[in-house]
């Protein structure tokens, strides 16, 4: 399992969150919320992991049918339905690069297999414990 460490200490929510892997990233809350707006705030974050997985999913795949794309741009709105509780991810996928109307639809089907897409779309099952 990989482990992801989040601390945080008197400066009003600006967090160190570190992976496993020593890669080390900022998050804060916008200013209109105490915060100082130096990193992306929690629901970015989650955002940010569904576009990120989504672009590199799609790398993977158009690289290795050798296809021509040089470039694919993400672009996530999030929105929380209080009356239907429900949270609704909109994702918009733009492939620049030479690819005809099936290999869209494929790249379609690709983009919702990525592992986070999986993640958010399938029971998740949060355990905390207080030490």
């Amino acid at each position: 399992m990989d482990t992801i460490s989040a601390k945080i200490d008197t400066r009003l929510y600006r967090t160190e969150i570190k992976s496993a892997s020593d890669n080390v990233l900022i998050s804060d809350e916008p200013q209109e919320l105490g915060g100082k707006n130096l990193g992306l705030n929690p629901t970015e974050l989650l955002a940010a992991s569904l576009a990120s997985c989504t672009v590199i999913t799609l790398r993977m795949y158009i690289n290795r049918k050798q296809w021509d794309v040089s470039e694919i741009n993400v672009k996530i709105d999030f929105e929380r339905d209080p009356e239907r509780s429900v949270s609704v991810f909109t994702r918009k996928i733009e492939v620049i690069g030479e690819v005809d109307e099936t290999q869209r639809q494929r790249l379609e089907t690709i983009a919702n297999s990525c592992p986070i897409h999986k993640l958010l779309t399938h029971s998740i099952e949060i355990k905390t414990t207080l030490i």
